[in-house]
Formats: C-alpha cells, structure tokens, sequence
C-alpha cells in the first residue's frame, strides 16, 4: 500500500482525496498557488508545498513545479483528482519517467482516449457503435463543408484535444459552418492548446449516459452501474443522478458491457468513465472515455457503496481487486447538484468573493463535498465550483425531495450562487418524470430568471455584511461583542424576516 500521496489538485476535490488518504492511513501532501495559501485542502493535509501563482498556468498546470514538489516531499505517488492535470497523457508520462506512480490510467492508454479522433478509429474497428462523423481532423473548410454534406445536418464541430464542452457547436445548416468552425477552433486552443476539430452528427434530444469503470493491473475489470448526465448548461453537466430512470436491466447489461470492452480495447487501467449518448430510439452510442475520477462520482459511491478514491488507491497500489461484476449491487437512488459561485441572473457569469456566512445542510442521506469555509475568499482564478450537494433515498422520487429540501437549507452568503437555480429545476414536473435530456435546460429553463430578481438576496447580504463588519470593529477596538452578536448566527442578528420565491441563490 502507497504511504504518502501528493494530491496535484485544490478545491473540494482535494479535499475529498486528503480525507481518503486519512481513512487508509496514508499520508497526504497539498500544493498550493499563492492565493489558496489559506484554503481548506491546505489545511486539511498533512504537508502544504507552495508551486506558484495564481495562474494555473504557473502553479496547477506547471508539471515541474508539482514534480519538484514530489521530491521534496518523498510522495510516493501523485492523485491529480479532477481538471488541470488530470487528463495530460505528458503529465502521466513524466511520472512514470520520475518512478512516481500516477493515479490514473498509464500515459499510453491517456493517450489513445484523449484523442477524440484516434480513439473513434479504434473503437469502431473494435465494433464499438459510435456516431457517424470524420474518421480524422482536418483544417481545408472543403472538407468540412463535403464532410456535413455526407453526415447530414445538423452536425457537431467537436475538438480532437479534449472535452468538457469547449469547442463544441451545434451547425443546423451550411451557411452556419464556417463560422463555427472558426469559433470552435479558437476556443479549441484556447482550453487544449490544440485547434484541431472534427464533425459527426448531432443527435437530437439525446441522453448522456456514463458508465463508472475501475479496472486493476490484472486484466480484472467492472463496471459500477451508470450515471445519467442529461441536464448540461453549455455542455456542462449540472445534475448527475443513478441509475438512469431511462435504463431497464436488458439495456443497462448491454451497456455496461459495451463501457468494458471499451476499457479492455484501450489497455486502460484505475479508474474512468465511459460515455455514451442514448437516442429516442434507445440506440446507443459510444462517446468518449473521461480518464479519471468524475466530479459527479459521489452518486456511484452513493448506490454501490463503494468509495472510488480508496479503490483508486487500491488499484494504483498494486492490489487486485476485491469484487467481480456479479457481486456489485445498485441499491436506491442518488442524485448530486453542482453549486458554483456564479450569477444565473445575469447570464451565470462568475461570482467571486467573500464567504459571509455558510451553512450546509445536514440529515440523513445528504452528503456535501465541500472546500469552502466562512471567511473564504473565492478567487476568480479558477473553475467556480464551490461544493457538490448529493442525496440518497430508497427511490428516486424520495431522492427528488429530499434533494429540493436540501437545496432551500443551503445558505451561502457574500457571492452569488445557483442555489436557487438548481432548487427550481429539481421542482420541474418534466425533470420529476424523469423526460431529460441534453436540451433539457434549453427547452425548459431558457431565460430562467430568479423570481425577485435577486433585490430581496441583495438587501440581506449588505445587512448580513453590516453586521459582520460592525462586529470586527468591534473585536479591533476591544469592545466585545454585543449580546445579540455573540450568538453566531445572523438569522438571530437581524430578526424575523423571510425569502419569497425560492429562486434567490440563498
């Protein structure tokens, strides 16, 4: 078993890894760009190493630094959670070549997954079903134009680099194709440093399906059940559940099997994600492979019992491992809600600031992944993502309400959230009935605007922020605390009121 892993990561994901790091008895190593010097991840391990500035491209994003840091340190092994270095087949390379043990697929394997192009060669001679689209990248718009003509529109210019919907357009006819070719390839380069991009057919009103699959260094692989991944905002995923209430047993046997045979075609090993989009028809087809541990893995821990990042650990470790397919069992139903420091009133731009005051909810089946605290400073440096809200319930109509009750416990104050964004859409009848899909928010939610336009969250904030800031001068001035504000809660402070709506971010 590893003895100390550095965690090449911030965030609640950080978080997240340092505390399975605890659980098994191992130690963990933090690094941190000069802003995060006081976040959560860096107080939560057991070693903090500074690697940069704020710009990731200085701090999470510079491979020596961190590796300087590994030996620095003695780490063992180096977890790049999610994002940043995560998916960098040269960042897993350089481990190997340092004898630092990755905790991910080998670079070879991160490779062929991480070339959207290549790896649809290889899954299709392998008989994988995949959507009809180029079969490699091309710049000369002729080919482009014949290229769509041949699919057939509408089509999707996707980038060869990498995912998370950057690049990504939707092209409904010819005379829209140059110029989103031109703005996928920028933005392409932009997030990859590779403008390479291609075209396949966009499937209509499509779900997204993805199969958790763990596979160890002894030809033993599984898959953890699926996850519905339907309900995106800019091809972003914003609520992830499981199961899929699309699946029956027949349809979730054939895909699970189809997300192992992926798996065993790449030679991939640890932990990763299969990705398919589901048609009206119930077609399947393969998507793409996440290489590594998924933002939304918490559902599958959830309803398998499973913990992913000690399996992680487990596998990268050496060991075998523990279970087989027939003995994993699937039982209830998880749903998680992304809360991101952002503004779904004005068009969910980033909201960056100061954390007033927080207050999580608690209770039974509600788990919330976190790395923020009162006090903390959210920077604007990086992915806005404050926390992951995840319920558990015996059915999924439980799981719905207990999700939405949740979400109206949640207070974060000082920033605006989506809080009440994602209240509202848990509520909606059509997402209760289980009808998503990937235009679900489009169809649903287009101009969503929160129901007191936020004035009432304003006025709550500036009096909230009063209060704390009358209270630290108080503290400078060697006054104390005034009676009321000795209780720590400003519910208390600022007398009866309440929120109307339910859409407020609160």
């Amino acid at each position: 078993m590893l003895k100390k892993i550095l965690i090449a990561n911030r965030g609640e994901i950080a978080v997240r890894i340092i505390r399975a790091c605890r659980e098994m008895g191992i130690e963990s190593v933090a690094v941190y760009s000069d802003i995060d010097r006081k976040s959560l991840h860096v107080q939560a391990a057991d070693e903090a190493v500074f690697i940069g500035d704020a710009p990731a491209v200085e701090s999470y994003l510079n491979v020596e630094s961190i590796l300087r840091a590994v030996r620095e340190t003695g780490a063992e092994a180096v977890h790049p959670g999610y994002g940043f270095l995560a998916e960098n087949a040269m960042f897993s390379q350089r481990c190997e070549e340092e004898g630092v043990v990755f905790i991910g697929p080998g670079s070879k394997a991160m490779e062929l997954v991480g070339d959207k192009i290549r790896s649809r060669q290889v899954m299709r001679k392998a008989g994988i079903p995949i959507i009809p689209g180029m079969r490699s990248a091309e710049f000369a718009e002729d080919v482009f134009v014949r290229e769509a003509e041949s699919i057939g529109y509408p089509v999707m210019i996707k980038a060869s680099a990498g995912g998370g919907g950057k690049g990504m357009r939707i092209v409904r006819n010819p005379e829209s194709l140059n110029s989103a070719l031109e703005a996928g390839r920028r933005e392409a380069r932009s997030a990859f440093g590779d403008d390479s991009v291609y075209l396949e057919k966009y499937i209509e009103e499509p779900r997204h399906i993805e199969f958790q699959v763990l596979a160890d260094d002894h030809g033993h692989i599984v898959h953890v059940f699926e996850r519905e991944c339907s309900v995106q905002r800019r091809h972003q995923k914003i609520i992830e559940e499981s199961p899929s209430p699309a699946l029956d047993h027949e349809l979730r046997s054939s895909m699970g099997e189809t997300a192992i045979k992926v798996m065993r075609t790449a030679g991939y090993t640890n932990a990763g994600t299969v990705e398919f989009l589901l048609d009206k028809n119930r077609r399947f087809y393969f998507l793409e492979v996440n290489a590594r541990l998924q933002v939304e893995h918490p559902v599958t821990e959830m309803v398998s019992g499973l913990d992913l990042v000690h399996e992680q650990i487990r596998i990268a470790s050496g060991e075998k491992l523990r279970f087989t397919q027939h003995e994993l069992r699937s039982r209830g139903h998880a749903l998680e809600c992304r809360i991101y420091a952002e503004d779904p009133d004005n068009q969910f731009l980033p909201s960056p600031g100061k954390i007033l005051y927080l207050k999580s909810p608690q209770g039974p089946g509600i788990r919330n992944d976190t790395g923020i605290f009162n006090g903390w400073e959210v920077p604007i440096h990086y992915d806005p993502i404050l926390a992951k809200l995840i319920v558990w319930a015996e059915d999924r109509e439980q799981a719905c309400r207990r999700m939405e009750t949740a979400l109206g416990e949640y207070v974060i104050l000082g920033l605006k959230t989506c809080i009440g964004f994602l209240r509202d859409v848990i509520a909606h009848p059509q997402f209760k009935a289980g009808r998503l899909s990937t235009d679900f928010l489009a169809r649903h939610f287009d101009g969503w605007k929160s129901a007191d336009g936020g004035k009432e969250r304003d006025m709550v904030l500036a009096a909230v922020a009063a209060v704390i800031e009358s209270n630290a001068r108080s503290r400078k001035s060697g006054g104390g605390l005034s009676q009321d504000a000795s209780i720590d809660s400003p519910w208390i402070r600022l007398g009866k009121w309440e929120m109307g709506g339910g859409g407020s971010g609160l």
